[in-house]
């Protein structure tokens, strides 16, 4: 008894009557974009800003020369704190019908059935919501709820994106956009002065007080007076100015900064194609979802107008494929010799006789114009055998005019071969 190979015997509950069975919610609504868990693009949005905004305000701006660095700091502040209030309003408007923010988000909406509906939407009435609804609007499967004039569901702001906070999206994107160029810039602009000139990147108080005492060999330094120190060199730099400056080193900024300009020039370029996309929307009066509907149904014309081409063939392909009529035939195959006649006993008489009436066809076929009912003897027979191989290629060529029926010449050609077929017999009998 071999108790390893045997399998154990195990119950399993009935389907529902488990505890431990995870139980799915009942559908709800979204009020807006924090009223579910986070997406991760939406994550990502959130920390690269922070990044930008440290990096950008602790480490470049102090770097750069006056007045430069003032003009930094209301430009680029103002654009990044714009971008920050209009992408909170785009996240927190709730973009859905009136009679759908009326409602109590915590109450549960039915499902959607789609064996008694084929569309949620169903002449201008949602099945779910059970409300009336305008022509642009749309029933939003992230969110479950209807959205007025709806563009799409950004997932960057976990939220959808309809009449009621576009206009903040859009001013959100075009914030993004100016304020990653000017990062970009001053980025490039400090790693190139870095290499080139770095004293031009030193000129903040913050160095002065700051290496009053060198801190790499302690020498003691006059405030008035430049820092000139062995250890203050090219590999001696202060960020977090002017609050908390740290020191650091040439190769650690230099990092820094690689990752920072090649993380904003990818958003850059993200941001730059959403921001153009959404301007041509704008430019032809359309939203996301209409634009994407538009070329799905394109798509689908065009394939039915390539499988209908695909389908009905040209006149060429035609002429190909359809199948023509040959009445020519091989008169080679069909015309014996006349050694090979004198040979052919007479015991096979069916056999005869077919390959008689085809050598009657083809003679037929290859004498034009003349009376064939005259020349159905069998010296006539021969003599269209003797001529078969010089009217050949007459009989390739193409279909001769013929002026006697065929039905009447072989029953004439079966009169005559009975006929002779029977003087045969006698004779062979004598």
């Amino acid at each position: 008894m071999r108790c390893c190979d045997q399998h154990l015997r195990r119950t399993e509950p009935a389907p529902g009557s488990s505890c431990n069975e995870p139980v799915i919610p009942a559908p709800r609504s979204r009020r807006n974009g924090w009223s579910a868990r986070p997406t991760t693009q939406q994550l990502v949005s959130y920390f690269t800003y922070i990044y930008l905004v440290v990096v950008g305000f602790g480490i470049y701006i102090p770097l750069l020369p006056s007045p430069w660095d003032s003009l930094a700091y209301g430009h680029l502040g103002f654009f990044f704190v714009l971008h920050l209030v209009t992408h909170i309003a785009a996240v927190l408007i709730d973009p859905a019908e009136p009679i759908v923010r009326a409602r109590n988000y915590a109450s549960t909406l039915p499902t959607f059935d789609k064996s008694q509906h084929a569309h949620v939407i169903l002449d201008l009435h949602c099945k779910i919501c059970d409300i009336d609804v305008g022509p642009r609007a749309k029933h939003c499967k992230a969110c479950n709820k209807c959205v007025t004039d709806f563009d799409h569901h950004c997932k960057y702001m976990n939220n959808c994106v309809g009449r009621r906070n576009y206009w903040f999206f859009f001013v959100a994107v075009v914030t993004a956009a100016i304020g990653m160029f000017l990062l970009l810039l001053m980025v490039l602009f400090i790693i190139i002065e870095h290499s080139l000139n770095p004293a031009i990147l030193r000129t903040a108080p913050q160095f002065q007080d700051y290496f009053h005492t060198c801190m790499s060999c302690g020498t003691v330094l006059s405030v008035q007076s430049v820092p000139v120190c062995p250890g203050l060199n090219n590999s001696t730099w202060l960020v977090f100015l002017p609050l908390a400056p740290v020191h650091t080193s040439s190769a650690g900024l230099l990092v820094v900064s690689c990752f920072t300009f090649l993380l904003t020039l990818v958003f850059l370029v993200v941001v730059i194609h959403l921001l153009g996309f959404h301007i041509f929307l704008l430019s032809k009066k359309l939203t996301t979802y209409e634009y994407i509907m538009k070329k799905r149904q394109e798509e689908k014309d065009r394939d039915l107008e390539l499988g209908e081409k695909q389908s009905r063939p040209t006149s060429a392909e035609s002429a190909k494929t359809q199948p023509s009529v040959d009445v020519s035939v091989d008169c080679e195959s069909s015309l014996p010799s006349q050694a090979s006649q004198s040979s052919m006993e007479y015991q096979d008489e069916r056999r005869e006789l077919a390959l008689r009436i085809s050598m009657a066809m083809c003679a037929e076929s290859l004498i034009l114009g003349e009376d064939f009912s005259e020349s159905l003897s069998w010296t006539g027979l021969q003599q269209v055998v003797v001529d078969g191989e010089q009217s050949r290629e007459k009989c390739a060529e193409a279909a001769p005019i013929i002026q006697q029926p065929l039905a009447s010449s072989v029953l004439a050609f079966e009169q005559q071969l009975s006929m002779d077929t029977r003087s045969e017999s006698a004779l062979s009998q004598q």
